[in-house]
């Protein structure tokens, strides 16, 4: 059985791990984090949390059901998404907030196989999503390691925070899943950041540092013609 607990101090780590300023991953209270607690709860990060301070105090227990249900609600107004966070908190009398990203978080520990997911927005990656050849440049591997750790990133259009988000990403994992027979290690998101997804806390941090290197990398290539991608068939 699942310590719910040590689940949790696990998140805390990783999230603190995440959240380090000199990593320049997030700034101000950007970002969140999640961790599955068993088929029915996971953990999120509360809304308005710094990561690199976060306890225990800054996360929320969920029920996947009723975030999941959000998604298909015929009013997806951020009120109605809003009030449909609210009541699937497992523990109704706590007043941390859920991340509007909750939905996001959801999905990443559902049809992504996470056991464990990381919405950033490092400086690196965020400068080429948003840029007009975004999509191009994630297009191809350009070293060995990024291809093990990372393997192939879902790359989803820019939606808006929030719902539309979580639906676009939905939409690309179910597309995802069925052309390559399991979820990606990365998702991309346009015009705002990445989403890491592992087994473990320490999957997570090396798949994040790995995508910003090879952000910085890509970066790099474009001064002398751009990337030369390898063949990892």
């Amino acid at each position: 059985m699942t310590d719910k607990h040590d689940v949790l101090r696990r998140l805390v780590r990783l999230s603190r791990d995440l959240g380090q300023p000199e990593k320049d991953y997030v700034i101000l209270s950007e970002g969140n984090t999640s961790a599955r607690i068993d088929d029915v709860t996971f953990w999120v990060k509360a809304s308005g949390v710094e990561m690199h301070q976060i306890g225990a105090d800054g996360f929320v227990e969920m029920a996947f059901d009723g975030v999941l249900a959000t998604l298909d609600s015929s009013d997806p107004s951020d009120e109605r998404v809003k009030q449909g966070l609210a009541a699937a908190r497992v523990a109704s009398s706590v007043q941390a907030w859920p991340s509007m990203e909750t939905p996001l978080h959801a999905l990443a520990l559902t049809l992504g196989g996470a056991r464990y997911a990381a919405h950033t927005h490092p400086t690196p990656v965020k400068a080429i999503l948003c840029s007009q050849g975004a999509e191009a440049a994630f297009a191809g591997h350009i070293f060995p390691a990024e291809a093990v750790v990372c393997g192939e990133p879902l790359f989803v259009p820019y939606a808006g925070p929030g719902w539309p988000l979580a639906w676009a990403v939905r939409e690309g994992l179910l597309t995802y899943n069925d052309r390559y027979g399991q979820p990606p290690r990365v998702i991309l998101l346009q015009n705002h950041g990445l989403v890491a997804l592992g087994p473990t806390p320490e999957a997570v941090i090396a798949i994040t540092a790995m995508i910003v290197r090879a952000a910085r990398t890509l970066l790099g290539t474009f001064a002398l013609g751009g990337p030369r991608f390898i063949d990892v068939s």
